[in-house]
């Protein structure tokens, strides 16, 4: 008998009949003999719709009654699954985050776990009830419902699981696992049958989105065993595990790409200590999240300070350093909406060298402009024209032999 912790997206409990094609899964896997904790997200375009609402009242509505209402998106779902088992003959109780003892912080609408108390939860297994919990959300310690941010369901089951120290945890989405690049992009993209934790963090901060980042922080903190598999199908999925030395035969796993960036240039900046922290440190204090930077200096005294933000940040962004540019006696600030960042990811980069050769001379003989390069153990980046992505990525899954056999 094993404990196991079941995350299903949105897609998978879209209506009615999505909902009783799950239960039928969870009761097989349940009979089977194993204790099953059921994470649940809110039905497709229900958290939406939600949004729409409030903001059809005021385009900024209160952080705090937001958090309440999304969360009755999660409360629909749960409810609606555990009336589906029980009345298919399966013991079930369905649990609120702050019912499940999920505790956050305070910062609404992105809140973080802090711990989760998992007796309640541990006592419904013993009564071999599946215990059916809300994803995405939680209580902070003044008793206020809060929210994870987008994709917190997956952050939920990997909590939970490592609170649980369960024996896995599955997250089925409406994809059969983690592709070496996106099958709508490039059709050649082939499913992988393990990944590194490492290589997960990568490519779902650099734009995969299969997995929240966080879950896969989690995941990796507490050694939490992770699949990625279709709710839609019976086919095993992807396992994201420890590093493992047959790993180191494949030198790229994956290629990943965002449209979701903006780069912004501070020109002329005076060279001198501080003026670093007087551009970033309002950016900062903004929650505005900095990826790439690169300054460049001159002969005359002066810098150029460019950096890249998330796309929906960028016009706030911009208004903070038209601030900073004139207190500074910086000349001015240029900004770029049109770009994306591809990247090529793999453990095996680690004992070989010419990946990032390799990388920038594909992408030159297609005549694509190299913007700017960001470069870690397991992963290089190209922010390039947003105009050459779909081709960037097809010719840089090519090159790294990631395509499928035809």
């Amino acid at each position: 008998m094993a404990l196991i912790v079941q995350k299903y997206g949105g897609t998978s409990v879209a209506d009615i009949d999505r909902i009783r094609s799950v239960a039928e899964k969870v009761i097989r896997v349940h009979d089977a003999g194993n204790d099953v904790v059921v994470v649940l997200s809110a039905m497709a375009g229900v958290t939406n719709r939600l949004i729409q609402m409030a903001h059809e009242i005021t385009g900024d509505p209160n952080s705090r009654e937001l958090d309440v209402l999304l969360a009755t998106g999660e409360q629909t779902t749960v409810s609606l699954f555990c009336i589906m088992l029980e009345s298919m003959g399966c013991p079930a109780i369905s649990l609120l985050g702050f019912q499940a003892s999920i505790m956050t912080n305070t910062a609404f609408g992105r809140a973080r776990i802090s711990e989760i108390n998992a007796d309640r939860i541990q006592d419904l297994l013993k009564q071999r009830k599946v215990a059916v919990v809300a994803g995405f959300q939680g209580r902070d310690q003044e008793g206020n419902i809060t929210t994870l941010g987008r994709g917190g369901s997956d952050t939920s089951a990997v909590a939970i699981a490592a609170a649980l120290k369960a024996d896995m945890c599955e997250i089925y989405t409406d994809v059969a696992g983690v592709y070496t690049t996106d099958p709508n992009l490039c059709d050649k993209a082939r499913k992988l049958h393990r990944i590194s934790y490492d290589e997960m963090l990568e490519m779902a901060s650099l734009g995969a989105k299969v997995l929240q980042i966080r879950a896969v922080e989690f995941a990796k903190k507490f050694g939490v065993p992770l699949q990625v598999r279709s709710s839609f199908t019976e086919e095993e999925g992807t396992m994201i595990v420890d590093e493992e030395k047959d790993m180191e035969r494949l030198l790229v796993s994956g290629v990943a790409y965002s449209r979701e960036e903006a780069r912004i240039t501070v020109t002329n900046v005076p060279d001198r200590p501080g003026i670093a922290s007087r551009i970033f440190a309002p950016v900062a204090e903004a929650g505005i999240v900095v990826d790439m930077i690169i300054q460049n200096t001159r002969k005359s005294g002066l810098t150029d300070v460019t950096f890249t933000v998330p796309k929906a940040d960028y016009q706030k962004a911009m208004s903070i350093q038209k601030e900073v540019a004139e207190s500074i006696g910086a000349e001015e600030v240029l900004g770029d909406e049109n770009i994306a960042k591809v990247s090529v990811i793999g453990v095996g980069m680690r004992s070989h060298s010419g990946v990032a050769a390799q990388m920038f001379t594909a992408l030159a003989e297609e005549n694509i402009n190299i913007i700017m390069i960001s470069t870690s153990e397991i992963k290089v980046s190209c922010i390039i024209e947003e105009k050459d992505t779909e081709l960037a990525v097809r010719v840089l899954h090519s090159v790294f032999g990631l395509d499928a056999a035809a």
